[in-house]
Order: structure tokens, then sequence, then C-alpha cells
């Protein structure tokens, strides 16, 4: 009972001089002083003293004063009274000044935000809205006086939620968050309302209130909890669409929705291409085969009525001259009479019976002078290659894959002219799994859970490896001193002269400053009654939920901010969190950022070095025992690093893959008749041979382009070499196997037999050289820098490898015809065996196996019928499959298998929570100093509802369909809030020898009573020319602090680019894209901010002022490799076409104008290379660049695998199509067999072993893909082609054939010509 008197007494003494709540009187008045209960508080913690007293009636300055702080209170001069002096004034500006740097973008927000305080303060009926619940005795200027420390107010729920309503969604331009987020504590913005809004600002551990306010919120009509003669404040909230008291503007869509114009959603997807409920390009293919079917089947029916009207006809036909077989091919004796012969027969043998001619007289000739011939080959080669030393290696991915005349690349390159190229990323993403969370119960936040990554020991362990990466030294040749991270990292409020805390570091002990004495803190705290510690985990807890505050609200009264000043967002610390619940993150997230110099300023290397030095520490740590983390890293130079390092590492591959193909040929090149001649027939320095003349063709093509300056690449070295022996294989076996099949005749000589052997299978050779190479040179066209450098290589190589055939190779197989003729081993040319070689063809195993059994078999009627279905079918197939593939090429498939940065990207993909930040850059061109240029870029109230910000903010309400997450940044709307006269951040010098001069916020004391501008009477702060040229460098180079958070350097010190004359010639508002995972995400993240900087433009340009050829266009890192992806479809169509055409073309004219074998040459080529992109779909390779360069080499393989056939056939004296078509099967199929498909085999699976996983798929996977659909084309398909569709007998060759009988009647020599023809 005693005690409960004391405590009576006690609470009485602490309000014995307030008395009872009476309209007109005030609660207290004056500043006595203080605050002796408030430590470290960010602003002097002024108290007023205890004065229940009438209200004050106010004239002169102290009703000035009263009228600019708390308009809303004036009742005109002569009729307003209120509590508060002209102190109490001058302090309630300073500390709403604060708030306003954050608030007065939006009017209304402000004012209701000054509204409340300026109530609590100055109301003139204060006894009848607060209740003082705490007073203490404070000495203040030698005199002992109570003092106001804690008080209730009562305010009406309609007002509080009116204003918290009108301020919730208050942007901060900088970093397009919320400025709720920073003045709601622990709660952020998501989760703060209106209770918990004014809590905040009624704790005094926030560092900005004096004392401390229970804001009591009251609902209408419910007395209940309200002490009697209390009545709850319920003045008007503005909302924030209403203009103020003061007459200022609505606030803009950006901070107020209900402002916000009817902006349409996105149109809809569109549906999928449906027919009948089912996949329309399914039901398509499924037509064409069916219609294919038919017709095909009609074919058939027709062949077969006529068949049987011929068989018909033969029965009851007297003059037994002819016959049709079941294909109309007429067959049986006939003689041909010179007028049946057509203009095209005659031009087609005349063409063939030129070349044939020429071609051995050529061939005669080489073979006649073996070594003067190689001898000037050798020279003419060595000419080009010398032009191998000014080779230029482009290693660069931007200048492989981009055209320097390309959108992405004109706006990198404008971009990083004028802002500097994106700063380098140096990453760690750490995880520790297997730990257990625990549950913690917060005295402010209640109980929250932590995941066992958030613990005290592993951000400690954090933090050590922290340090030991920002202390790298190391000796730099190009500074000629030590360097460290200061000499290059980026260091955004410090550029000039930074330290090491100046350094950006982004990680989860920044909350803490770096500091370990942070780290362990804690303090005994009493919050309601309840005294618990707080910890590490309260400060973590609130800076998670408030990255921008200078003081947390526990008693450790730590700041949130980085030790380099600036805020560290969550999603830049922690990841791998839901919603916003950040301490259950699974991930940490560490970034060092430098800045990233050109590859010719000295410190490039500077940066270079300190990344290899951070790879080193962070590979060392993750291989030691005490490592506590799982975690995966990059640095900026790792994908370069690893890609070079997997392209030395296959080298070997690419050797082995070469070395095997050079056994093979060396192997199936010779002639095995008998074991003593074993080593004379052999073939193994005529296979070298062929190998050097595809060597010496690249080197040659390689060393030209090299003397005119076309730099090459590491896909010209890999693929170019493999294209020209796939090609070069399949002529040295056609003219090898062709020169053994054949029989000297008699009293002719070797070389006259290699010309003959030359002027058969030269002609074919030509035909399919010469398509590639112009398919190449077409293929040059390509705007794709790599494509069009390849196209050229191959195209000039192709024609070299064929020149150095008919030549080098040529003299080379004289030679060795020589050697082979005197019976001289290979190797061994002294030693000669005693067996002679047989005057007989040999054919070999191959040629009898094709003859006999497989050319039978396959044009068997049934046989063909089950061949033209199967192809049909797969080619229907193909086309549906095409319609479905992959585009893209995801940037870890140009990783090697076991890389480090495979692990890096699935941790990126799977634990951040933003994507990359992307920039929307203007060109010269627009004036942002007008006022309604500046309304169209702006966001804050007065602007254009449809300004350029307000059009990428209304784009992050859909981020599914924009990509767009978080709206951009504007210096135009903080440049305008730096100006606002309700801030402190502009101010001018008003004595002193700086008058006139711009004061920093920070500069404290009378000397800066100036603001820069007036107020604006509508409230829409606007400079003028004069006072925008002025005041922009000014807040350029302003530091944000406490005082003023607006200030742009750092921010924006880099995105205001001005002549000298002052115009803005560029300018960039960087906003952030949602997370992508893979190349089709970030292709349509390119094309939608595409579609939306274009929407953004039309808007400005129709501003007066604005030049027509101004642009705004986005920017980021990753276009400029995802750019091709836009349009590489349609190139890729554009480049295979034009290859297409000279194999049409090229083959018509080779044989005189035969446009049936042009066209099903076309036919079956097109069918392989669609047939490819089909089985690319299922085999999961993307179509990219580099498939792209695949496909136009399928196109010249595939000419080999069918441009030889169909010449044979085309050439066949044969009667049928049938027959023909067995004859080419076995001569022709049989080397090409041999020389493409055997040759490209062996050495493509070799590449299934190599590290890197573009050659495994690219090379390996694609190569054999083309490789095999080309041997089934050529060697299955295209004979039951021509066995059903190809073109008749040339009648050309028949009456030559026939004359040429008649006349070996009378004279035994034969035709030179129809010798030279005969295939």
């Amino acid at each position: 009972m005693f005690h409960a008197v004391i405590l009576v007494a006690f609470l009485a003494c602490l309000v014995s001089s307030q008395g009872p709540p009476r309209e007109g009187y005030c609660a207290f008045y004056e500043e006595c002083g203080r605050n002796p209960t408030v430590d470290g508080s960010l602003i002097p913690p002024i108290v007023p003293c205890l004065n229940y007293s009438a209200a004050r009636h106010l004239t002169g300055e102290h009703y000035r004063r009263l009228k600019e702080v708390c308009p809303m209170l004036d009742k005109g001069e002569g009729n307003t009274y209120a509590c508060c002096s002209l102190g109490q004034l001058s302090s309630l500006e300073r500390s709403l000044s604060l708030s306003k740097n954050l608030l007065v973008r939006c009017p209304s927000c402000a004012e209701n935000f000054a509204h409340l305080h300026c109530i609590t303060t100055c109301s003139p009926n204060q006894t009848q809205t607060l209740n003082v619940t705490k007073v203490m005795n404070v000495t203040y200027l030698n005199a002992t006086r109570e003092v106001v420390v804690a008080y209730q107010a009562y305010i009406s729920s309609e007002f509080s939620e009116g204003a918290f309503n009108s301020c919730r969604n208050v942007r901060i331009p900088s970093t397009g968050g919320f400025a709720i987020a920073t003045m709601c504590g622990r709660y952020g913005s998501k989760l703060c309302t209106a209770q918990r809004w004014y809590d905040f600002q009624g704790d005094t551990s926030n560092g900005l209130a004096p004392l401390d306010i229970d804001f009591r919120l009251i609902a209408n009509n419910d007395t209940s909890g309200v002490p009697e003669g209390i009545i709850p404040y319920s003045g008007h909230a503005i909302g924030c669409n209403e203009i103020t008291t003061t007459g200022e503007e609505a606030c803009s869509c950006q901070d107020c929705l209900e402002s916000c114009p009817p902006v349409p959603p996105p149109p809809p997807l569109p549906e999928p291409f449906m027919l009948l409920s089912m996949d329309g390009y399914l039901l398509i293919c499924i037509i064409l085969f069916c219609l294919l079917m038919l017709a095909f089947l009609f074919y058939l029916i027709v062949s077969c009525y006529v068949e049987y009207q011929n068989k018909k006809h033969y029965r009851t036909s007297k003059l037994n001259k002819k016959i049709k077989d079941e294909n109309s091919n007429e067959v049986g004796e006939r003689i041909i009479d010179p007028s049946e012969v057509t203009c095209l027969e005659k031009n087609s043998f005349a063409a063939q019976a030129f070349m044939s001619r020429q071609f051995q007289r050529w061939g005669t000739l080489m073979a006649s002078y073996p070594l003067i011939v190689i001898l000037v080959a050798a020279v003419i080669v060595a000419v080009f290659a010398v032009g191998l030393k000014s080779i230029r290696l482009t290693t660069d991915p931007v200048e492989l894959w981009s055209a320097p005349n390309s959108r992405a690349r004109q706006e990198k390159d404008f971009h990083d002219e004028n802002f500097t190229p994106f700063f380098r990323t140096n990453q760690l993403i750490l995880t520790a799994p297997g730990r257990t969370g625990h549950l913690y119960d917060s005295l402010l936040f209640g109980p929250q859970n932590f995941s066992g990554l958030i613990s005290k020991d592993l951000i400690i362990e954090l933090l050590n490896l922290q340090r030991k990466i920002q202390d790298i030294q190391f000796w730099s040749d190009d500074l000629n001193r030590n360097a460290s991270l200061k000499d290059v990292c980026y260091a955004p409020l410090n550029p000039s002269n930074p330290s090491l805390t100046d350094c950006a570091v982004n990680s989860l002990p920044q909350y803490f400053q770096n500091s370990l004495e942070n780290i362990d803190a804690k303090v005994n705290m009493t919050e309601l009654g309840v005294t618990k510690e707080v910890d590490w985990r309260d400060h973590l807890i609130y800076c998670l939920n408030s990255p921008l505050s200078f003081k947390d609200i526990t008693d450790l009264g730590m700041s949130c901010m980085a030790d380099y000043g600036a805020p560290v967002f969550p999603f830049l610390a922690v990841g791998g969190y839901e919603d916003d619940g950040y301490t259950n993150s699974e991930a940490f997230i560490m970034t060092f950022s430098l800045n990233n110099y050109g590859r010719d300023d000295p410190k490039f290397k500077v940066a270079l070095q300190w990344e290899t030095e951070f790879l080193k520490i962070v590979q060392d740590y993750q291989r030691s025992p005490e490592c506590k983390f799982t975690f995966a890293y990059m640095a900026e130079r790792s994908l370069e690093d690893e890609i070079n390092r997997t392209t030395a590492e296959d080298i070997p591959i690419f050797m082995i893959s070469y070395a095997v193909i050079f056994v093979y040929i060396a192997v199936a090149l010779g002639e095995y008749s008998s074991c003593k001649r074993l080593l004379v027939d052999s073939k193994f320095l005529v296979g070298l041979g062929g190998i050097l003349v595809v060597v010496c063709s690249v080197l040659a093509s390689m060393g030209f382009y090299s003397w005119i300056g076309i730099p090459s690449s590491l896909v010209i070295l890999q693929v170019v070499p493999f294209l020209v022996l796939a090609v070069g294989a399949d002529n040295i076996f056609i003219f090898v196997l062709e020169y053994q099949r054949d029989v000297r005749e008699m009293g002719e000589t070797r070389e006259q037999q290699i010309g003959r052997v030359l002027g058969r299978v030269a002609p074919s050779m030509l035909l399919c050289s010469l398509s590639e190479s112009v398919c190449f040179f077409l293929g040059a066209l390509s705007t794709m820098p790599a494509v069009k450098a390849f196209a050229l290589y191959a195209a000039l190589a192709i024609l070299m490898d064929f020149f150095l055939q008919i030549t080098a190779f040529v003299a080379l197989l004289s030679l060795d015809a020589r050697r082979q003729d005197n019976n001289r081993c290979e190797l061994l040319c002294c030693v000669t065996v005693s067996k002679e070689r047989a005057n007989k063809p040999n054919e070999g195993f191959l040629l009898p196996f094709m003859r006999k059994f497989y050319a039978p078999v396959l044009l068997h009627s049934v046989t063909r019928i089950i061949v033209m279905v199967v192809f049909i079918f797969m080619a229907c197939a193909s086309i549906y499959l095409m319609l479905h593939v992959k585009v893209g090429l995801d940037q870890e498939l140009a990783m090697p298998k076991g890389s480090y940065m495979l692990d890096y990207f699935q941790y990126l993909y799977k634990y951040f929570e933003v994507g990359v930040p992307v920039y929307f850059v203007t060109k010269r061109g627009y004036d942002f100093s007008t006022v309604e240029g500046m309304n169209g870029v702006c966001s804050s109230v007065g602007c254009d509802q449809f300004s350029m910000t307000q059009k990428i903010r209304y784009a992050t309400d859909y981020p599914e369909r924009s990509y767009m997450a978080i709206p951009a940044n504007s210096w135009v709307d903080d440049f305008i809030d730096w100006l606002n006269p309700g801030s402190r951040c502009c101010r001018l010098y008003t004595a002193g020898p700086n008058v006139g001069e711009f004061c920093p916020a920070n500069i404290t004391g009378l000397n800066c009573l100036k603001k820069c501008l007036p107020n604006p009477e509508d409230g829409v702060v606007r400079p003028n020319l004069t006072q925008f040229n002025r005041f922009l460098p000014e807040f350029l180079a302003n530091r944000p602090d406490l005082q003023c958070s607006k200030g742009g350097l750092g921010a924006y010190d880099t995105a205001v680019v001005r002549s000298e004359t002052g115009e803005i010639v560029a300018s960039r508002f960087m906003a952030y894209h949602s997370p992508l995972t893979n190349s089709q995400e970030f292709t349509a993240a390119l094309k939608k901010a595409r579609e939306l900087a274009d929407e953004i433009t039309k808007g400005m340009r129709n501003i007066n002022g604005t030049s027509p050829d101004f642009e705004v266009f986005p920017y980021t890192i990753t276009y400029v490799f995802y750019e091709q992806y836009l349009t590489i479809v349609e190139e890729g169509l554009f480049n295979i076409g034009l290859c297409l055409i000279p194999t049409f073309v090229v083959c018509c004219l080779l044989l005189g104008l035969d446009l049936i074998s042009g066209f099903l040459n076309l036919l079956t080529i097109l069918m392989i290379v669609v047939d490819t992109v089909g089985v690319m779909t299922l085999w999961s390779i993307d179509y990219n660049a580099v498939a792209l360069i695949n496909l136009v080499t399928a196109v010249g393989i595939s000419v080999e695998f069918v441009s030889h056939m169909t010449r044979a056939f085309a050439l066949s004296t044969k009667m049928t199509r049938i027959e023909r078509a067995k004859e080419a099967t076995a001569n022709m199929g049989s080397a090409v067999f041999a020389g493409v498909a055997m040759t490209n085999l062996p050495g493509i699976i070799v590449l299934a072993f190599a590290k890197a996983q573009l050659i495994q798929i690219f090379f390996f996977r694609l190569n054999l893909v083309i490789t095999l659909l080309g041997l089934a084309h050529g060697l299955i398909f295209l004979p039951v082609l021509l066995s059903y569709f190809g073109p008749g007998v040339n009648k050309a060759v028949l009456l030559h054939q026939q004359q040429d009988r008649e006349q070996s009647m009378t004279d035994e020599k034969p035709k030179e010509v129809y010798e030279n023809i005969a295939l």
C-alpha cells in the first residue's frame, strides 16, 4: 500500500503543472534545452517547457513565421493564436525540412506531414489534443525548468489514414524506392500502416524525434481510452490528387495513384496458332505430308499406267524399236537422228566436252613438270601466307558478334564515349547449406526467423574475407609502384582521390560500416515497460527494411549507410529470400565494383591485375579447410579468361581430330592388292600431300585477308580447316580413286593418263568448289562480323584448295605414280620390289559392294517407295520442328565443363532477386532547361502524366510483360526537389566572403539564410534558364547527407554530359530489369525496352524546341550480345538463301543449263538444311550465330554429298533412270562415302571429348548431324529421287556415242572427246 501511494505521488509530480483540457490553452510553450533522455540524436533534441497557459495571439514576425511554417493554422492576422514560440517554429522548420527532402515532390503529402506536427507543436487547442505523460527538470540558461519529454497525441483515424495514404506512394527518384520505406522503421514500405508510420515519427530512437510521442489513432465516435476533455484532432487531410491549401498542384502519378490517368493494360499475349483445336503448324505439316504423299501416289499410278500401255504397245507393235520402262524411260536399241537433239542438249554436251579437254590438257601439263609446279605453287602460297605476320585475332565478343554499324553497337559506343563504360563487377555469392536457423524474439520487431546463413559468426567470417580482398596489394609496372583497390575502384562519392573506405563494396557487413565493434555491440533497451538486450540482429532487421537510414531505432544508434557513404539495398547484399523476408535469405552477395577503363588506358592492366589477385584469394579461400561457405564467384575478366583457357585446352583435341582424319586418308587412299606391294601401293605421302594442300589453302586465305586488314577469330581457326578438309578430301578421293580404277591405254604415257583422269573428274570438282566458294562469298554479305569474316576466309580457302588440287596435288600424284611404276617403296624410295603392278583397274572393296549389293537393294521398287515416304516425312516433321527451335545462346554454354563460372551462373539465377540495370539514354537535341522540357521528363508535381519517367513507371506495373522491375531514377526530379525552397538543400550565402554563392546544407549558422529559388505560388518549382545553368553544376557536385539527401554527387554526377556552352548533349536515367535467366528473356527484355524507348522518343519529339532527330534509347551491357537474336532468323534465311542460289545456278551452268538437275540438286541440299534445323530442336541445339555458321557450312558440305552424284547421273549414258542411278551410286557414291562421310566422321567423333560446351554442341553434335544427314540424303534419298524425277539421257551424248561406234568400225582409235566425258 505504501509503494502504491509513492507511485501515485510520483506520477502526480510528473504532470503536476498540467491543467485540465481546455479550449485555447497550451500544454507547453517555448524551448527549454536538450532532452536528457536522448543520446546520439542526428539533430539536437530540443524539448519544450511545460507551460499550461492560454494560447498566444500572434502578430508581426511571429505571425509571419507561423504562416510560412504552418499555413494550415493561419486564421488571418489579428485572429491567429498558437502555442509555439519563434524558437519552436525555427526548430520545427528545421525538423520538417529533413522529411521534406523526401516528401516535397508531393505537396499534398508534405503539407499533411507538416499539418500533423504543426498541430502537436503549435495548435491553440493543444491541451485538447495532447496529454503530457512525462516531464523532467532541466537546467537551461542557468534556470531549472520542467520540460516535456513525452506526451500522447490523439488523432482521428480519418485524418491519419488520409495523411498516410497521401504519402505512401511518394518515390525517391535516385533509388526508385518509396520514401515511406525510410520513415516506417522496421516495416519498410510494404508493411507500413498509418499507426506504424506515426509510431516511427514519435520514437526518439530514430535520431530525429526530440521527444517521445505516443500517437493514439482514434476511430470516429470511439471514445474508449480517450481521457475526459480530450478531443482527437480531426482536421482535413488533403488527398494526394488535390490542390493544397496554399494553391500548390496535386501530386503526380508517380507519387499518387489517384492522380494517374487511365492507362490501358498491355494487350493480351497472342494465342497459340490453332486449327481445329490442335497446333496449327502441326496440322499444316500433316496436311503438307498428306498432299505430297497423294502427289507421289498419283505419280506412281500414272507411271504404272504408262508402263502398262508401253508393254501393250510393244506386244502389238510390228516394229520392235523401243519400249519404255516403268518410269517412261526409253530402252532398247534406238537410232538417234541428229534432228532429235535439242539446243540445250547440244550446249550441255559442248560444255562438258570443252571442260574435259581443257582440264585434260592442264592435267597433262601439271603432271609433266611436277617439281616446277610444286615449287611455283609453294611460292604462291608463301606470298599469300606472308600476310600472317600482320594477323589480328579478334577475341572481344563485342567485335565478333556485333556489327560496327548495328544499332546496339552504336548505342554502346555513344554510351561509353559519354558516360565511360559500365563498371567492372567482381562478385561472390556465398551460401551455407545445412546450417540450422533460429527464431529470434526481438524487443522491437517481435519474433523473427533467421536462416542458418544469417548468423553472427558467418557475418564476421564474411567481413574477414572482405577485408582480405580489400587489402590486396601488388606491384604494377604501369604505375611503377604498389597498387591496391583504391587505384582502380569505383568510388561514386569521392572519384578524384578515393581511399579504401570510398570504394563501392556492397555487402551485408556494410550495414555495420565494416566494423567488428559494431557487429559485437549490444545494449539493454526498454520498450513498453519491457527491458531486453538488443544486438546486431535488431540493427540488421531495421537496416534491411530501411537501408537509407542514418540511424536505427534501437539504443545502439548505428547508421545503416555503407562506409563509402551510400546505401546498400538488400537485393545487393542478400539473395534467395521470398517477398521481403530478408532474414530468411539463403545467400550473401558481396560485390567489388571497379572503374572500366579503356583497353589503351594503363589502369586497364592494373584493373586486370587486381582481378587476378582477387581470383587467387577467392580460390585459395575456397580450397581452405577453414572455409565456412559454399560459394560461387566471378571477376570481370573471368568470361574472357575461361574462353581463352578452354580454347587452349581444346587445341590438342582439334589436333587429334585432324590427325585421325590424316591417318584415315593415308590408309584409305592406298591400293592393297598384294602384301609384297604394300609399301609400294600405299598412299601415305599422297595423303600427307592432300592434308598439306588443305593447310596451305587455309594459310593462304588467312594471309591474304591479314594483308588487307580483315581480322581472324578462333571460330575461323576451328571451322575453316575442317570445312576445307571436308571439301578437299572429297575431291582428293574422287581423283585418286578414279586414277586407281583407270587402266592406262595402249601407247599412253603416265602424264597423259593423269591428264585424262583429271579431265573426267575436274569438272565435278569445279562444280562443287565453285558452288561452295560463291556460296560463301555471298554469305559475306552478313551483318555479323564473325559470320562475315568466316564466309570470306572459307570462300577464298576453298578456291585456293581447288587451285592447289589441280596443280600441286596433280604434280604430287604424278611423282607418286612414277615411284609406283618403278616399284619403289613409299618411305624408302631406294628400295624396290620385284612384283610388278597389275595392269588392271583396282576397284577396291567399296565400289564392288555398292555395285553388287547396295545400289540394287536401294533402287528396288519397294525400297524406293519406302525411301520416298520416309524422307518426305522427315522433311515435313523437320519443318514443324524448325518452327520451334530455340533462338539464343545462353552465356554459360561458352564456358567449359567444370568451370567455376558455371557455378556462378547457377547461383546468379537462383539467388538474385533483381535483374541488370538498364539506362534510358537521351541524345543531343532536347532542351531540359525549359519548363516544358523538364515537365516532359520528370515525374513529380506539375510534370506531364506521360513524361519519360512516368512511362517507365507504368511499364513496371507489368514486369512479366515489360521486363522492367524498378522505375528509373531521375536527375531532373531530384534537381527540382534539391532546388525546392521547402528543403535546405539549395541555399546562398548571405554573409561572409562568399555572399551570393552556393551554401551546402551541412553549413550551419546564420550565414545561409537565402534560398536559391523563391516559393512558387502553385508549389511547382521550375528554374528559369539562368537558374538551371547556374545551379545544375552545384547539384551534380553536392554530396548527399542527412541535411540534404537529394545531392547529385554519386547518383548523377556522371549521368549528365554538358557541352562547353552548357547544352546537355547526353544524359541517362537508370532503371532495373526483372531477373533474366536465359537468352530468350534477355532478348525479349531488349525488344520491350526498345519499344518503350521508341514510345518515349515520339512523345518527347512533340515538345517545342526538340530536334526532329532527337532520340532516347535503352542501354545495358548485355544488349550488344543479344541484339543479334532479334534478327538472326531473318539473317539466317537471307544467308542460307544466298548460299543456295549458287548451288542451283552453278550446277545448271556447268551441266549446260540442265534445269532439272539443278532443281533436284537444290531440293536435296535444302532438305538437308531443313532436317538439320529440325534435329537441332530435338537435340536441344539452340539457333544462334555459331549455329548459323555451321548451317552455312552445312550447305557447303551438302554440295559435296549431292553435286557429284547429280553430275554423275546427268552424264550417264545408261538407257533408264534406274540404271543411271545405280551407276552413279556405285561409281560416285563410293567415292563420296569414302571422301566426305568417312573423312568427317572420325574427326567429328574426337570432338566429343572437348571440354568446351560450345565445341561439344555446335561442332560435335551439329557437325555430326550435318554429316549423317548429308550422307543419308546424298547416298539414299538422292539416287531414289533421280530414279523417279531425274533428267532424261542427253541425246547429244547418245548421238556422239552412236557416231563413235560407227567410226570405230572403220577406225580402231576411239574418239578422244567421248572418252573425256564418259563417267
